[in-house]
């Protein structure tokens, strides 16, 4: 997934949103997001070897549907810079530009540090990596997710995260067509005929043995949570949208039961699961849509509001592409060289070398990130007043949340 933050994404120029539609819960919601995702890395990816565990990194794997909540931010944003751009001046321009210059320096700063600088010195390059190098091809082209696809497996050690950053690049290439070419009430009928057409190709592949990785990475596949949340930025700018918002909090009790009745059937009777697993995709990006509701229209002394304009869950939002993008890389290493086991011996508790093991591995991935943001990006942010309005401030409707890994 790209995972974002202040001036991720640009807002629409020339007819986009205002600066009075600055949303800060959305920075909490997208920082609810990365975190997900670095239980899944930093906790679920280690060795049980107890009950607890067990059920400890079970439940860190469920962290991976942070990836469809920044799908469903990415399409719920990103629609609404292109549907408030629709006939301002350089509209393609303007929107590939900005979106270049916030996610191109970092994915391929980090590749070219990967793939050239790091061999310089051979005895630190670790095998995964030389493995990855030989297929760097589908990376710089943005194939991650097409390669993992035709591997069936995770076949890109230290970087198999970008593949949900190369969805999200193609979701860029098509989606600007789409909602420049259809009216407002043909938007609204794709999205949802692309949502559910999402949802029938992950069955009907699951059903003819496709295994769940490859329905997991592949586009077509993840139109689900993009498209509902292409289907709320379009419906939220109708007369629809106070329906919408009344709706939210209620519907998000309701998709979270619905998700926990379907997920404990499955656990239980193992009845289909290919199809199983992927109509709770699909209620899971109908859930964060739901929930991305409530927070544009919480109030601040609510519970939703406090939470998600809390200032960490604000910070990690900020710079959530970043840490995306490193603890991946970080991750791997970690579990690659086995660091908990040998914390362990020290200190007795192997729960507590992995807990420590974590709180070290996001410790870095986020000073990497600050840093990197602070002084490398920031020198890219800055020319997208070349493409548009000011760069945008974090949480604007119009600022796109980075995906996950």
């Amino acid at each position: 997934m790209s995972l974002e933050s202040n001036g991720p994404v640009p807002r629409a120029s020339d007819g986009g949103q205002q600066r009075d539609s600055h949303v800060p819960a959305l920075d909490g919601l997208r920082g609810l997001a990365i975190i997900m995702v670095l239980f899944v890395h930093f906790v679920g990816d280690a060795q049980p070897y107890t009950a607890f565990e067990r059920v400890l990194m079970k439940a860190s794997n469920y962290g991976m549907w942070g990836v469809d909540l920044f799908f469903v931010l990415s399409g719920y944003l990103i629609t609404g810079i292109l549907y408030d751009s629709k006939g301002s001046a350089h509209y393609f321009r303007n929107f590939y530009m900005r979106r270049v210059l916030r996610i191109f320096p970092l994915y391929y700063g980090v590749l070219f540090l990967l793939f050239f600088v790091l061999p310089l010195f051979p005895s630190l390059v670790p095998t995964g990596l030389a493995e990855s190098s030989r297929h760097q091809g589908w990376v710089w082209s943005y194939g991650v997710n097409l390669f993992i696809a035709q591997r069936g497996e995770w076949a890109l050690p230290y970087i198999s995260h970008f593949w949900s950053l190369a969805v999200e690049e193609h979701f860029y290439l098509l989606w600007p067509v789409i909602v420049l070419a259809a009216s407002r009430e043909s938007l609204l009928r794709i999205c949802a005929g692309c949502a559910l057409f999402s949802l029938a190709l992950r069955i009907v592949l699951s059903l003819a043995g496709m295994n769940e990785i490859s329905t997991q990475v592949l586009t077509p596949c993840r139109f689900d949570a993009l498209c509902t949340g292409g289907f709320l930025a379009v419906a939220s700018r109708s007369g629809a949208r106070d329906t919408l918002i009344r709706a939210a909090r209620p519907a998000v009790r309701v998709l979270a039961s619905a998700i926990l009745a379907l997920s404990a059937l499955t656990a239980t009777t193992q009845w289909l699961p290919g199809p199983s697993h992927a109509l709770r995709s699909f209620l899971i990006a109908l859930f964060f849509g739901a929930l991305l509701l409530a927070c544009v229209q919480a109030e601040p002394d609510s519970f939703i509001g406090r939470f998600f304009n809390h200032p960490a869950m604000r910070f990690f939002g900020k710079y959530s592409y970043g840490i995306y993008v490193f603890h991946g890389v970080i991750a791997y290493f970690l579990v690659d060289k086995r660091v908990e086991d040998e914390l362990a011996k020290p200190l007795g508790s192997h729960l507590l070398a992995v807990l420590l093991q974590a709180a070290a591995g996001v410790g870095l991935s986020v000073l990497v990130s600050v840093l990197s943001y602070e002084w490398f990006e920031k020198r890219f942010l800055r020319l997208k007043r070349w493409f548009g309005e000011g760069a945008p401030r974090s949480g604007e409707l119009g600022v796109k949340a980075a995906p996950l890994s």
